[in-house]
């Protein structure tokens, strides 16, 4: 798992049928404080988290483990949307 936020949306039109009704949201990597780093990139939303949240993302095969994403071309899925984050007995993040 990985801790991402949620910093875009992708649209594509054109697309595999497989991925046909699902919501396609640019991520990008964050430490444990929620810092951005690395490179962004695509993940399905199979949760309706926004731009600006901060959630778990899985890859790889994993990411084809949900109900949503069972057989379809997918290596990154959000499967949580994070609403703190606890680090050392510190609150390093809180949703608002």
């Amino acid at each position: 798992m990985q801790i991402a936020k949620v910093i875009g949306t992708t649209v594509a039109t054109i697309k595999d049928v497989k991925l046909t009704g699902r919501k396609l949201l640019i991520l990008r990597p964050t430490d444990e404080a929620g810092a951005l780093h690395g490179k962004a990139y695509v993940a399905v939303d199979t949760l309706d988290a926004g731009i600006g949240d901060l959630v778990l993302t899985a890859h790889g095969s994993s990411g084809r483990m949900t109900d949503i994403t069972a057989g379809s071309p997918v290596d990154a899925v959000i499967m949580a949307v994070i609403d703190h984050l606890e680090v050392g007995g510190k609150v390093t993040y809180r949703k608002e």
